[in-house]
């Protein structure tokens, strides 16, 4: 509805700016008409959209009132809309590797690394709530350094991110839509694979419904245990992602991310990730993709395979 007034309030000033300045040909007609006809499917779509605010955990969003599957993955900048109340989403790598060579940023180490079935489970709490609890069941690392090199091996469970999503406006229809996601890592990891304090922080993401296209933002605030000594730093990190279709549900998508740290001595974090997504079924996404590092300071390639399933 205050898409609708908006339109029309902009439209009734044109039209009265243009009697004023004698501006009324051809081309503006078209304006006017155009902008009114948007108010009018922007009123009747506002006009047909359910009241979904009584929905919750317990009391489950029928099916057709759900809406389109987005999920937090597989880039690295989340989607503002949250899943549907009562509703489960399993969004996971089927598995993953990274390899990081030897440079300034990392001394003489090279690092591999291999994880099966990262995940993120989502939960439905409310309309525009919900709850997701994001495990690294299974990682191996393998790091050599020096020269010659010193060989060592890590493996075990990872950290446990909790996160909650709520998105402020846009989630049901909209042009924009944006969200908050507070989150919390808990030191949950196995053989020194994590941190090993609690860190946390806060997503923004945010998007435009641009049509044919995806378009995503993200800006992320960290606050992370320091590499070296005690304490803690603040990370920023910033995102955007674009997809379009490529043949029916096959679409291709892009991302640029970057990573800044307040820590001493750090260096800024960049990737280019590019990606492909196949939607099998309402219910179900496949991707397949690879970040590659543009900075020294990042991993240098992560492929993955990985789904997203709804329920």
């Amino acid at each position: 509805m205050l898409t609708a007034v908006i339109l029309n309030c902009i439209t009734g000033y044109i039209f009265l700016f243009m009697i004023q300045n004698k501006l009324l040909n051809g081309p503006a007609i078209g304006l006017l008409l155009s902008l009114s006809i948007l108010g009018a499917a922007a009123q009747e779509t506002n006009s047909v959209l359910p009241d979904k605010s009584s929905y919750n955990l317990f009391n489950p969003t029928p099916d057709q009132y759900m809406r389109e599957m987005s999920p937090d993955r597989p880039d690295k900048t989340d989607s503002p809309f949250t899943v549907d109340a009562g509703h489960l989403q399993l969004e996971m790598d089927v598995a993953n590797y990274t390899y990081d060579s030897p440079n300034s940023q990392h001394g003489n180490t090279q690092s591999k690394e291999y994880q099966i079935a990262p995940m993120n489970i989502k939960v439905g709490v409310f309309n525009n709530t919900d709850f997701q609890m994001v495990l690294a069941p299974w990682q191996w690392q393998r790091t050599e350094s020096g020269n010659p090199g010193t060989v060592e091996h890590q493996s075990g469970f990872g950290d446990t991110t909790l996160r909650v999503k709520q998105n402020l406006i846009g989630n049901d229809g909209g042009f924009f839509s944006l969200a908050l996601i507070p989150f919390v890592t808990l030191p949950t990891s196995q053989d020194n694979l994590g941190a090993g304090s609690v860190e946390g922080g806060i997503g923004i993401p945010y998007a435009f419904d641009v049509p044919n296209w995806d378009v995503g933002f993200q800006t992320t605030f960290n606050c992370d245990r320091n590499n070296e000594g005690s304490g803690y730093h603040a990370e920023f990190d910033n995102s955007v992602s674009i997809g379009h279709a490529v043949v029916g549900p096959l679409e291709y998508h892009v991302e640029f991310f970057s990573s800044v740290s307040t820590e001493q001595n750090s260096s800024w974090v960049g990737t280019f990730d590019t990606w492909f997504t196949y939607q099998a079924s309402k219910n179900l996404c496949l991707d397949a993709g690879v970040y590659i590092g543009v900075t020294q300071s990042a991993d240098q390639w992560h492929p993955w395979v990985g789904m997203t399933w709804r329920y």
